[in-house]
């Protein structure tokens, strides 16, 4: 493997076998941990890999803690996520501190929420497409669409920040996130654990609930400023 979007190809390859649960890659040591339900021969695991990949098994011995050691694990890889959503809300409350205005609030935040998780997404444009399509319905159909939403959350950003088109740019919102939020519930119902793209291929972020809760604030503003346009 020798960049970001191999460690994608590969995580989506091999989750897409029964009764896998979770695929972790490590691009540094060319690693995959992988968890199932119950065993998966290695012919079937190579067999869904490209034909560039080989994988043999590594065989260690290692000792399981209980106590709820993951989910400590699982908090700590979101914590860029929380900080992150920390510093839009505040920077949006002071850009409207001294004359407060609720709907222009939402615009800062949702304007600096795109403009910043856009920027990550360009960290690793190559890698990002193949991470998002394992989750966005839209972008396993298209792939040039994944290639592209970078880009469109960009310009989302820019509209909402300039108030300019802000109509067009709140439906656009609406259409978008929809359907990532219908392929990330799907992944959680599914219980598979793979890799959130939200803030592109730089961090290593699961995909949780937290996901779905990120997308459903977005998608309430956004259907709420909508609301009140046209009422």
């Amino acid at each position: 493997m020798t960049c970001n979007g191999c460690v994608a190809t590969v995580e989506e390859k091999l989750s897409e076998i029964n009764n896998i649960i979770q695929v972790d890659v490590d691009l540094a040591k060319s690693e995959a941990s992988i968890s199932m339900t119950q065993h998966v021969p290695l012919k079937i695991l190579s067999a869904a890999l490209p034909s560039k990949f080989t994988i043999s098994e590594k065989i260690s011995q290692t000792r399981h803690i209980a106590g709820g050691t993951n989910e400590k694990s699982k908090l700590q890889q979101l914590k860029p996520l929380v900080l992150i959503f920390l510093y839009l809300f505040s920077a949006a409350l002071l850009l409207n501190f001294k004359d407060w205005n609720t709907t222009n609030a939402m615009l800062d935040f949702m304007g600096l929420f795109y403009i910043v998780f856009s920027f990550f997404k360009l960290l690793d444009l190559k890698g990002f497409p193949e991470s998002f399509r394992m989750y966005d319905p839209l972008a396993k159909v298209i792939p040039f669409y994944g290639w592209a939403y970078p880009f469109i959350e960009l310009t989302l950003g820019l509209l909402f920040l300039m108030r300019f088109q802000t109509t067009i740019a709140l439906l656009v919102t609406v259409l978008v996130l929809g359907i990532t939020t219908i392929g990330v519930a799907k992944t959680l119902l599914s219980k598979k654990s793979i890799r959130c793209a939200c803030l592109g291929t730089a961090l290593k972020l699961p995909m949780t609930e937290a996901t779905f809760i990120e997308n459903s604030i977005m998608l309430a503003m956004a259907i709420t400023m909508l609301i009140n346009n046209y009422i």
